[in-house]
C-alpha cells in the first residue's frame, strides 16, 4: 500500500489524544484548526479568512455562550449535507460561526436577558439541487446559558423543539426532537394539564443539550407557565427563542415528505393531523438547517411519532424517588435502577435502556416478547455469548460509523439463525438484507479494511490520511507521499541533532504542537545547565524537557500544508462515496434499532445470570412472592430480606405501619421498582412475581428532610399529593410514604384520611405508608383496604435494664403493635420517670377513646367476608390454572376463611 512507510513512521511518534481538535501556530502567526473526524467523515472549520467580513469581530448570536456553537460541536452527521455554496470550498459542520457564507449578520442586545432581541440573518438552502440563497431566515430572540452547561454540551447532543397551543388549545402539546449525532427526529403531541409533567418527564428522558421554544412564550412579561416552567426544571440547558412564524404546521409537513426515508413513509398517516408537532418540526429544521449551514439529504432522515398512550407515565419526581438512572446522594454513582441493569455493550443499547426505564411499556404483548428473547439467551448461552462478546461489542456509536461500516462482518448474522423467539428470528431476516452487502462493496472498493477509530491523535491522523486506498486518486497518493516524506525528515532531523550534541533527544507529537523534541536528562548533564541556542520554546517538567527548532517548526508548517491537501482529497472521495450510499441508507436504520434492541435484551439477561431474577407474568393481579429491593442487592453484595406483596381489586389499598428505620420506604422502593423492570421486558427479583401493567407509576416518598416540620416540607407533600390524585386512574400504582408529617398530628390525620377516601374510590392499586396508627381503621368502613406491618424484635441489653429495638425487616399481616414511637425514645432520653409516667397514662387514655369509636360491629365484620370472599372467587374465575381435584381444596379452603372471619350468635351477643 502506497505511504504505508509514512503511516509506520507516524505512528512511531504517537502520544495520548488529548482533545477532538486543536489550535496550531500557522504561517504568519495564524491559527489553524486541526480537522477532526465525526461520523468517519472529515470536518474542518473555516478559518478566519475564508468566512469573510461577516465574522471579523462580530459577536456570536447569544454572546459569548454561543449555544449555536454548542450545538455545532455536537453535530456531525453522514445525512446532512454541505449546503451548494460551501461544496469545493470547505467542509461542513464545526464552523467557526454559525453565519459562514451568510450575506449579512444583525444584531443588538441589550443588557437585559430577557429583553435581548437579535437577528440572525443566514442562508438557508433548502435544495442541495439550487445554488444560491433561497431565502433569509431572520431567527429572533435570545439564549440562557449557565456555566456549567458547557460541560453538559459535551455529552448532549439533541435539539427539542416545544410549542403550545393557544385559547382553547392551551394545554395542547407538540414537541421534535432531533440528535445532531444521530439523523433521527422523534416528534410528540398530547394533551397535559396545568403541571405540565408530561413535557417535563418527556425532557428529562431526552436530555437535551438545546431547548427551541417561540418567542412569544416568553415576551418581557407575558411568559408562559410552560416556559417558566420548563426553564425552571432545565436550568443548565440552552433556551433559544425563534420567531412564532417559523413554527408552521404545513411546512413541517412538507419538510418531511421532502426528508423522511422512504421506509418511514407511514408517519404521514399519523401525523398529518398533528399540526402542533409538525410545527415543533418546522422550526426544528429550520433551526439546524441555520447553526449548522447545511441541509439533511432528500430522503436520507428516520422520522417516527411517539405518542404518551404506549408507555406508562413516570413522573420526573417519581423518577427522582426511586433513583432510577441518577442516584440522589452522589449522581456519578451507579447504585440506580440503570446501574443494576446496565451490561450493555454499545452507546445505542444504554439510551435505549435509560429510555425505557423512564418510559417502561404497557403492551403485555410487546413486554412478553421481549421476555422470551430474554429466556432464549439464558436458556441458550452459545447464543448468549456468540451476540454478547462476538457481535454486539464490535458495534461503536454513530460517531464511529465509517469504522463500523468497514467492520460488518457479514458471516455473524449466523447466530441469530437459529433462534425460537419470533423476535430474533425477524432480526435475523432483517439482518440478510442484501443491502448491507452492496454498503460493505462499495466501502470496501474505497475505505482501507484495516481504516480504525483508535486513540492517540497522531494515531488518528495517521487513519485519517491513509483511510482511503491507494490508486484512487492520483493527486491525493502524491500529497501522502509527500507527507510521508515530511514525517520521515522531521524524525531524520531530529535523529542528526541527537548526534550532534550527544543528546538522548526522541520524537514527540501533541495535538496542539505538532511534532517536537523530548528529552529526559538531568540539568548537570548539559553544557553549562542549559540547551544549545537553536532551541526554543522550551518547557522543563521534572527531568523532561521539551522544545522545538526554527527548522522543526517550518516542517511542521510543511506538515499542516500537506494534511490539510489531504484531508480535501479524502473528504470529496468519502462525499462521494456517501452519495452513492444515501440510496441504501435505510436499511443502516433499522440496524440500529436491532443492535440497540439486541444489546439491551442481552444485558437484561446478563444481570438475571449474576442474581436468582424469575420471569413476570401479566395479569389483573399485583402479586410478588419473596421480592426484594434490587438496588439494595447491589449496595450490600447480598440478597436483602425478602417480603411478599398482594394486590388485587378487591384488595387494592394496602396500608403500611411500624418503626423509623424498619423497612417501609425500601419496600415501597421495591414494589415500584419490579413493575419497572417487569414493564421493560426484564426478569424480576423475586420467587415469583405478576404484575398489573400500569399506565402510571406515582411515588411520593418521605426523605430524611421530610421529618423537620416548615412550611416549605408541608407545600412539597402538598403539590405531590394533587398530582397524585390529578392524574391517577384505575389502571395506576401509586405509593406514597409519610404523608402528613409537616404538619400537626391532628392536620396530617384528616389530609391522610382525605386522601385515602378520595384514592379509594379509584381502582388503582395503592400502597400507603403512615406513622398515623389511626387511619389503620379505615378497614372497618372499606373492606378493600388491608393493613400490613413491619415486625420488630424487643431485646434486652446487656448492661442493664433498658430495652432496644431489633429490626427484622419482615412483613407481616395486621397493623403494628409498637404504637408509642415516641415514649420509647423518652424512656431511653433524660427525662424525668414522673413525666414519662404521665405522658404513658394520658396516651392509653386517649387511645381507648378511639378505639371504641372505632369499633367494628359484627355486622360490618360479616359483610367485609362477604366481600373478601366474592372477590377471591372473581380471581380464581380470572385466573386459576388448577386441575378439578386442586380447585375444590382450594375452594372448601375459601370455605373455611369465610366462616372463621363471620361473628358466631354468641361473639355478637358479647359484642353488643
Amino acid at each position: 500500500m502506497a505511504g504505508a512507510g509514512g503511516r509506520a513512521a507516524a505512528s512511531a511518534a504517537s502520544e495520548s489524544y488529548t482533545g477532538r481538535g486543536s489550535s496550531t501556530p500557522g504561517v504568519g502567526g495564524r491559527t489553524e484548526h486541526t480537522p477532526r473526524y465525526t461520523l468517519g467523515l472529515l470536518q474542518t472549520p473555516h478559518s478566519s479568512e475564508s468566512t469573510g467580513g461577516a465574522s471579523s469581530g462580530a459577536a456570536r448570536p447569544g454572546g459569548s455562550s454561543g449555544e449555536g456553537l454548542a450545538a455545532r460541536r455536537a453535530a456531525g452527521n453522514s445525512a446532512v449535507k454541505p449546503s451548494v455554496s460551501e461544496r469545493g470550498e470547505s467542509y461542513f459542520g464545526d464552523k467557526s460561526s454559525c453565519v459562514e457564507n451568510a450575506n449579512t449578520l444583525n444584531l443588538t442586545s441589550s443588557s437585559s436577558v430577557r429583553g435581548l432581541n437579535s437577528a440572525c440573518i443566514g442562508k438557508t438552502p433548502l435544495s442541495s439541487g439550487r445554488s444560491g440563497c433561497r431565502s433569509h431566515t431572520p431567527l429572533m430572540g435570545y439564549s440562557v446559558t449557565s456555566s456549567s452547561a458547557v460541560s453538559a454540551h459535551t455529552v448532549a447532543s439533541v435539539i427539542v423543539a416545544v410549542v403550545e397551543g393557544r385559547g382553547l388549545a392551551r394545554g395542547e402539546v407538540g414537541m421534535a426532537s432531533i440528535d445532531l449525532k444521530n439523523p433521527e427526529m422523534i416528534l410528540s403531541q398530547f394533551a397535559d394539564n396545568t403541571t405540565y409533567a408530561k413535557v417535563i418527564t418527556k425532557l428529562k428522558i431526552l436530555t437535551p443539550l438545546e431547548i427551541i421554544m417561540s418567542n412569544t412564550a416568553c415576551d418581557a412579561g407575558n411568559t408562559t407557565n410552560l416556559f417558566g416552567l420548563i426553564t425552571e426544571h432545565f436550568k443548565n440547558v440552552t433556551f433559544t427563542t425563534v420567531q412564532r412564524k417559523y413554527f408552521n404546521e404545513t411546512k413541517g409537513l412538507e419538510y418531511i415528505e421532502q426528508l423522511c426515508a422512504s421506509e418511514f413513509s407511514t408517519i404521514f398517516m399519523e401525523v398529518q393531523s398533528k399540526y402542533y408537532c409538525l410545527a415543533a418540526a418546522a422550526a426544528l429544521l429550520k433551526y439546524v438547517e441555520f447553526i449548522q449551514n447545511a441541509v439533511y439529504a432528500p430522503k436520507s432522515l428516520k422520522v417516527r411519532f411517539q405518542g404518551s398512550e404506549k408507555t406508562a407515565m413516570i413522573d420526573s419526581s417519581s423518577a427522582q424517588n426511586l433513583e432510577l438512572v441518577i442516584n440522589n446522594r452522589d449522581s456519578r454513582n451507579g447504585h440506580t435502577l440503570l446501574g443494576v441493569l446496565n451490561y450493555t455493550k454499545t452507546p445505542g443499547g444504554s439510551r435505549r435502556l435509560r429510555s425505557n426505564i423512564l418510559e417502561p411499556l404497557v403492551d403485555a404483548e410487546t413486554i412478553n416478547t421481549r421476555l422470551d428473547c430474554v429466556q432464549e439467551l439464558l436458556q441458550d448461552e452459545e447464543l448468549f455469548f456468540g451476540l454478547q462478546g462476538g457481535i454486539i461489542s464490535k458495534f461503536l456509536d454513530t460517531e464511529q460509523l465509517l469504522s463500523v461500516l468497514v467492520q460488518i462482518p457479514k458471516q455473524d448474522t449466523a447466530a441469530l439463525r437459529s433462534c425460537n423467539t419470533q423476535l430474533l428470528k425477524a432480526y435475523y431476516n432483517s439482518l440478510e438484507d442484501t443491502r448491507f452487502g452492496i454498503i460493505l462493496e462499495k466501502i470496501t472498493s474505497v475505505i482501507n479494511d484495516d481504516t480504525r477509530y483508535t486513540k492517540g491523535c497522531l494515531s488518528m491522523r495517521t487513519q485519517k490520511c491513509y483511510a482511503v486506498k491507494p490508486n484512487i486518486n492520483e493527486f491525493l497518493d502524491i500529497a501522502r507521499r509527500t507527507y510521508t516524506e515530511i514525517v520521515d525528515d522531521i524524525a531524520g532531523m531530529i535523529t542528526q541533532l541527537a548526534e550532534k550534541y550527544s543528546l538522548p533527544m526522541k520524537t514527540s507529537f501533541s495535538s496542539a504542537r505538532g511534532f517536537f523534541i523530548q528529552m529526559n536528562a538531568d540539568c548537570s548533564t548539559l553544557p553549562n545547565g542549559q540547551l544549545p541556542s537553536e532551541f526554543t520554546k522550551i518547557t522543563k517538567m521534572k527531568n523532561t524537557y521539551s522544545f522545538t527548532s526554527a527548522d522543526l517548526i517550518k516542517m511542521n508548517e510543511r506538515c499542516q500544508e500537506s494534511l490539510r491537501e489531504i484531508y480535501h482529497m479524502t473528504y470529496l472521495i468519502v462525499c462521494k462515496l456517501l452519495n452513492e450510499i444515501y440510496e441504501h441508507i435505510h436499511c443502516l436504520y433499522k440496524l440500529s434499532d436491532i443492535v440497540s434492541m439486541l444489546d439491551m435484551l442481552l444485558s437484561f439477561a446478563h444481570a438475571c445470570t449474576l442474581s436468582d431474577y424469575v420471569r413476570p407474568e401479566f395479569t389483573d393481579t399485583l402479586a410478588i412472592k419473596q421480592g426484594w429491593h434490587p438496588i439494595l442487592e447491589k449496595i450490600a453484595m447480598e440478597k436483602p430480606v425478602s417480603n411478599n406483596t398482594y394486590l388485587t381489586e378487591g384488595n387494592n389499598f394496602v396500608i403500611i405501619t411500624g418503626p423509623n428505620m424498619s423497612g417501609k420506604s425500601t419496600y415501597l422502593k421495591q414494589i415500584a421498582l419490579c413493575q419497572i423492570m417487569a414493564q421493560i421486558g426484564s426478569y424480576v427479583p423475586a420467587e415469583y412475581c405478576s404484575f398489573r401493567i400500569a399506565e402510571q407509576i406515582f411515588t411520593r416518598i418521605g426523605m430524611d428532610d421530610d421529618i423537620e416540620t416548615n412550611a416549605s416540607t408541608f407545600m412539597k407533600e402538598m403539590k405531590e399529593i394533587t398530582y397524585i390524585i390529578q392524574n391517577a386512574n384505575d389502571k395506576s400504582l401509586i405509593i406514597i410514604d409519610e404523608l402528613g408529617r409537616g404538619t400537626s398530628a391532628e392536620e396530617g390525620i384528616g389530609i391522610c384520611y382525605a386522601a385515602c377516601e378520595y384514592l379509594l374510590n379509584l381502582k388503582a392499586f395503592t400502597l400507603f405508608a403512615t406513622h398515623f396508627l389511626e387511619l389503620c381503621h379505615i378497614d372497618a368502613l372499606y373492606p378493600n383496604v388491608e393493613n400490613y406491618h413491619f415486625e420488630v424484635q424487643h431485646v434486652r441489653s446487656s448492661a442493664g435494664n433498658k430495652e432496644k429495638i431489633a429490626y427484622t425487616y419482615t412483613l407481616s399481616k395486621g397493623y403494628t403493635e409498637e404504637k408509642n414511637y415516641g415514649l420509647k425514645a423518652a424512656e431511653v432520653s433524660s427525662l424525668p420517670s414522673s413525666i414519662i409516667l404521665d405522658a404513658k397514662e394520658i396516651t392509653s387514655h386517649i387511645a381507648q377513646q378511639i378505639l371504641h369509636r372505632q369499633k367494628s360491629t359484627p355486622e360490618m365484620m360479616k359483610q367485609r367476608a362477604a366481600y373478601q370472599l366474592a372477590m377471591r372467587l372473581v380471581q380464581t374465575a380470572r385466573n386459576s390454572r388448577l386441575d378439578p381435584d386442586s380447585l375444590r381444596v382450594y375452594l372448601k379452603a375459601l370455605k373455611k376463611k369465610y366462616e372463621a372471619s363471620c361473628p358466631t350468635p354468641r361473639e355478637n351477643d358479647e359484642q353488643q
